[in-house]
C-alpha cells in the first residue's frame, strides 16, 4: 500500500526502495509529519523530515538494524488559512505572504482541497516578492510543475517533499489515503466501543502534569470521540447518550447517530472516519514499526499526555525525539553576531534597546573625556612654556600663543574625525543589526515558522537539502544557527 501509493507519485527510486525494506519484519521507522503547507510550509517542515532522514541513518549505524524515514502527510487536517498560505523575505527583507483562497465554507479536510484557478496569478506574485537569484528560474519551473490549477494541494505538497527528500530515501506518506484506514479499522472500533476513554485518559495525563507543574497542551472534552466524520466537511463526533435499552448514541454535526448506525458504517467505510490529533499518533504508529518519532515543541507537550492512550489501544508508544531546531543566516550575520557579541535570542526584541545598548559601549565616554583631559594638560604646559619663554624674549610669547591656537584647531579637527567615524560606524551597526534582525527573527517570530522553506531554496539553490543533511547536528534541546 505504502509503495502503491509512492508509485503512483512517481516518487523517486530511493523512497520505493525505502518502502521495500518494510516487508522485512525487523525493519525499524523513524517518522515525523506535518501538514501540507502551501509550496512546502515553513522552514521547520524541511528541517523535522531531515531530522527523520539523519536520525534513521544514526539508528541503522549504531544499532545494526535498518531504519527507514517516514514523513506523514497530515492530508486531513482543516486549518486552510494555515495551509494555504506561504510567507517570504523579500529583497528589502521584509515578511510578505501569498495566499490561496477557497470557496469551500464547510471546514474540509486537505485531502479534499484543489487548488484553484487563482493559483496562477499567487504564484506570480510570490516569484514577484522573491529576490530573483541563479536559481530562481530552475525552482519556479518544478513548482509551477506541481502546484497547478486543478491539483489536490495535499497531492501537490507531497510530490514536492518527493522531489526534496525523496532522493535521500524518505518515505512521504499521505495519511488521508482511503487505502490505508482497513489497515486500522480494528483501533478505530475500539474508539467507538469505548467512547471518550481516549479523551478522559489525555485529560487525566494533563491534570497530573499541571499537578507537578508543567502545562497541559490539550484539554479535551470527556464526551468527544477522538474521531471525525468526513462527509460534508470534516464534523466532530461526540458522545450524547448511553442508553442500556437504546443503547449508545452519537451527535455529529446537528444530527443524532445511533451507534449501531454508526458502527454499521465504519465498517462498510472506513475512510469515512479520522482521527483527531489524539488518536493520530497512535494510528500512525500501528501502520508503522516506529521506534521514534520526531516531533516539535507543541507535539512533545501533548504526546506527553497520551502514554495511557497508546497503552489502551494496544500500541507500543516510541521514543519521542525532538527535531532539529535551527536559523538559516549567512556569513555576514554570523560575523556581525561573533564581532559584536550580540546573542542570538537579543534579536528577537522588536525595539532597539539591545542595538543601543550596543553603540553606547563602543563609544564610550572615555573617548571624549580623554579628549577634554588632552586639551586641559596642553593648556596647563603651554602657559608654563609662556611664563618660561618671557624671561627669555617676551615676543615669544605670541609664538606660544598661535602653537596654542594650531594645536587647539588640530584637537577640534581630530574630535569631528573621531565623531564622523562613530557616526558612519554606528550606521553600518544600525543595518547589520536590522538586517540580522530581519533574517532570524522576522516581525518577531522565529525564522523556522514564520518564513517558507521556498525562500531558503530560491536563495541557496537544491544543494541546500543536501547541505543542511550532512552539516546539522542532532542536538536535543538545542537550537542551532545554520548557514551556508
Amino acid at each position: 500500500m505504502v509503495g502503491a501509493q509512492l508509485t503512483s507519485r512517481c516518487a523517486p527510486s530511493a523512497a520505493i526502495a525505502s518502502a521495500e525494506k518494510l516487508a522485512n519484519p525487523e525493519t525499524v521507522a523513524i517518522v515525523a509529519g506535518q501538514q501540507p503547507g502551501l509550496f512546502g510550509g515553513p522552514l521547520f517542515t524541511l528541517l523535522k523530515a531531515l531530522t527523520a532522514v539523519r536520525l534513521a541513518r544514526t539508528v541503522s549505524a549504531e544499532h545494526n538494524v535498518t531504519a527507514v524515514p517516514v514523513f506523514w502527510v497530515h492530508g486531513e487536517d482543516h486549518d486552510l488559512d494555515e495551509i494555504s498560505s506561504c510567507s517570504v523575505l523579500t529583497s528589502d527583507l521584509e515578511l510578505r505572504t501569498v495566499t490561496v483562497s477557497h470557496e469551500s465554507v464547510s471546514p474540509q479536510p486537505a485531502s479534499k482541497i484543489l487548488l484553484p484557478d487563482t493559483l496562477t496569478n499567487v504564484t506570480s506574485d510570490l516569484r514577484e516578492l522573491l529576490p530573483n537569484t541563479e536559481f530562481t528560474n530552475a525552482l519556479f519551473e518544478e513548482l509551477t510543475a506541481l502546484y497547478r490549477p486543478g491539483v489536490g494541494i495535499v497531492e501537490a505538497f507531497s510530490r514536492w517533499m518527493d522531489t526534496l527528500l525523496g532522493p535521500h530515501g524518505l518515505i512521504v506518506f499521505d495519511g488521508s489515503d482511503a487505502n490505508a484506514k482497513p489497515m486500522v479499522k480494528a483501533l478505530l472500533d475500539r474508539e467507538l466501543d469505548m467512547p471518550g476513554q481516549t479523551s478522559r485518559l489525555a485529560q487525566a495525563a494533563g491534570e497530573n502534569l499541571t499537578t507537578l507543574g508543567y502545562h497541559a497542551q490539550v484539554t479535551p472534552d470527556v464526551d468527544a470521540v477522538a474521531l471525525f466524520y468526513l462527509s460534508d466537511g470534516r464534523q466532530r463526533i461526540r458522545l450524547q447518550a448511553i442508553d442500556p435499552t437504546a443503547g449508545t448514541a452519537f451527535d455529529i454535526g446537528t444530527k443524532v447517530v445511533p451507534g449501531a448506525q454508526l458502527r454499521s458504517e465504519l465498517a462498510e467505510r472506513p475512510e469515512a472516519f479520522s482521527p483527531n490529533v489524539l488518536l493520530r499518533p497512535v494510528i500512525q504508529d500501528a501502520m508503522f514499526p516506529t521506534v521514534a518519532t520526531v516531533a516539535g515543541p507543541s507535539e512533545l507537550a501533548y504526546l506527553g499526555q497520551l502514554r495511557d492512550v497508546y497503552r489502551h489501544f494496544g500500541v507500543p508508544m516510541p521514543i519521542v525525539y525532538p527535531r532539529v531546531s535551527g536559523t538559516l543566516v549567512d556569513q555576514a550575520t554570523l560575523k556581525f553576531l561573533d564581532r559584536y557579541k550580540v546573542d542570538f535570542e537579543m534579536l528577537q526584541a522588536q525595539d532597539d534597546k539591545v542595538l543601543n545598548r550596543l553603540l553606547a559601549a563602543l563609544l564610550p565616554d572615555a573617548v571624549e573625556r580623554t579628549l577634554g583631559d588632552t586639551e586641559r594638560a596642553i593648556g596647563e604646559r603651554l602657559a608654563a612654556v609662556t611664563a618660561e619663554v618671557s624671561a627669555v624674549d617676551p615676543t615669544l610669547t605670541g609664538v606660544v600663543q598661535t602653537t596654542r591656537s594650531r594645536m587647539d584647531r588640530d584637537l577640534q579637527n581630530l574630535r569631528n574625525k573621531i565623531v564622523k567615524a562613530a557616526k558612519r560606524r554606528d550606521e553600518t551597526i544600525r543595518r547589520q543589526y536590522h538586517r540580522a534582525r530581519s533574517q532570524a527573527f522576522p516581525n518577531g517570530d522565529p525564522q523556522e515558522r514564520a518564513v517558507g522553506l521556498v525562500y531558503f531554496l530560491n536563495r541557496h539553490g537544491p544543494h541546500l537539502v543536501d547541505h543542511l543533511l550532512d552539516n546539522m547536528a542532532l542536538d536535543i534541546g538545542q537550537h542551532g544557527l545554520l548557514t551556508i
